[in-house]
């Protein structure tokens, strides 16, 4: 768990980038699942972000000119009756003494102390769309303060969305999430090595999927950073499949994409391996090529490159191997151009990774693409899909479906794989695949 401190700091960070005004940030909202049965709850990354605050029904108040009470924390109340069935309440108290606001209250009582506390204020630093009913709370406190202008009320005549400010702090990890990071994937690597060893023919992809949600659990992780990807045969070329309920047959390949959290913090691993624990010769070509490609496009991430880069470099060795096996006509320069590639290979390399699966932070800065800094956690993914359905390259390749993705933590020097511990070599996988847990 990340000290106090450490959101204390956050918020100090966001209120010296503010300069003036009042930041409103809501809490997510809980999601009936049916009748009174609700979605497992997981905090609004931004507003666990600056307070680690884990409750609904909250709302954080940031008034960086206030002489006084800079934090104000709204939230549920005590409640023994609603304890009783659904477990602590910080309360009011709780949240002052354990999450350092300066004031606390019932969020019941937000719509009619609001308008006071943006008396006087300029700016509105409000993320508008987020939530209906929270854009709606807003613009009523707003008109109620605009129908008082004539006595010489003043408010916020203008509203900014706070997400740019938080997205530049989240982009750039501390020390502490770093550690998180790791810990999120040391855990998820070896659940990807749990579930090799543990994958044979004739089992179905949810027993993989309850393998890899068991490692993960048993490792003290709360959660998945996102639904675990357990795809077989052709299952793999779908890029997002998570129905995970197909009987698995020799002679498959096994794409599996799971990452879960440490102090809200994801992993994000991919690795494709075959379920007998014998890459067909087809398999290892194709396999083969994205390997290589990955590896470049990792070799590559370093200080002051451009985030586009990284993407290239794994597009120029993905059209190489396609163009060595026959699969793509033309010189190497109009696969490129002409992206004759995206075929077989149709999403990005990169994506920003930390508490939220796809990252928050900006791609680009004044229209170029940005240059990757130290402190910066992305993505390296390259994968080629060959579809049943389609035609006009080798039959011996369709149904391929191959994706090896790792999470690069950009340094000074260079950069550090921080998941390099799920095997993904041909011999490292080939040599546990199927052989069950070493005690």
């Amino acid at each position: 768990m990340l000290s106090s401190q450490v959101y204390k700091q956050r918020r100090a960070k966001l209120m010296k980038q503010m300069k003036e005004g009042a930041c409103l940030i809501f809490s997510a909202p809980v999601v009936k699942r049916n009748n009174d049965v609700e979605y497992d709850y997981r905090q609004d990354s931004n507003f666990y972000y600056l307070t680690g605050f884990e409750e609904p029904e909250a709302a954080l108040l940031l008034l960086p000119k206030a002489k006084k009470d800079k934090i104000i924390l709204f939230c549920r109340p005590k409640d023994k009756a609603q304890e009783i069935w659904v477990g602590h309440r910080e309360g009011v108290a709780g949240a002052k003494k354990n999450f350092g606001a300066d004031k606390a209250h019932p969020i019941a009582t937000l719509h009619k102390q609001l308008s006071t506390y943006l008396q006087g204020s300029k700016v509105l630093y409000y993320s508008l769309g987020s939530q209906k009913y929270c854009d709606a709370l807003v613009t009523r406190q707003l008109n109620h303060l605009r129908a008082q202008v004539r006595s010489g009320m003043s408010y916020p005549t203008e509203i900014k969305d706070p997400v740019g400010f938080i997205s530049e702090m989240r982009l750039f990890k501390s020390k502490e999430e770093i550690d998180a990071l790791k810990e999120a994937t040391q855990i998820s690597s070896e659940g990807h090595e749990m579930a090799m060893r543990m994958t044979v023919p004739g089992i179905n992809e949810y027993e993989i999927d309850a393998t890899l949600q068991y490692c993960f659990r048993s490792s003290g992780s709360v959660r998945l950073g996102y639904p675990n990807i357990v795809a077989s045969g052709v299952n793999a070329t779908t890029l997002h499949y998570t129905k995970n309920n197909r009987k698995m047959k020799s002679g498959d390949l096994l794409l599996i994409d799971a990452g879960t959290e440490a102090d809200y913090f994801t992993a994000d691993i991919t690795r494709t391996f075959p379920v007998n624990g014998k890459f067909t010769k087809e398999q290892a070509a194709i396999y083969s090529i994205v390997l290589k490609a990955q590896k470049a496009a990792i070799h590559h991430v370093k200080p002051g490159v451009t985030f586009q880069s990284v993407h290239n470099v794994a597009v120029r060795k993905l059209s190489e191997g396609l163009k060595s096996l026959g699969v793509l006509k033309g010189t190497l320069k109009q696969i490129i151009e002409k992206e004759s590639y995206s075929r077989f290979y149709m999403h990005r390399t990169s994506h920003w990774l930390g508490m939220d699966v796809h990252d928050c932070g900006a791609y680009q800065i004044n229209g170029k693409s940005r240059k990757l800094e130290p402190g910066m956690v992305l993505t390296v993914e390259p994968g080629l899909y060959f579809r049943k359905d389609e035609k006009g390259y080798p039959a011996k390749y369709r149904g391929i479906g191959i994706r090896i993705e790792d999470d690069i933590l950009v340094t000074r020097s260079g950069n550090q794989v921080l998941s390099e511990a799920a095997p993904k070599e041909i011999k490292d996988i080939e040599a546990i695949v199927g052989k069950g847990i070493e005690l």
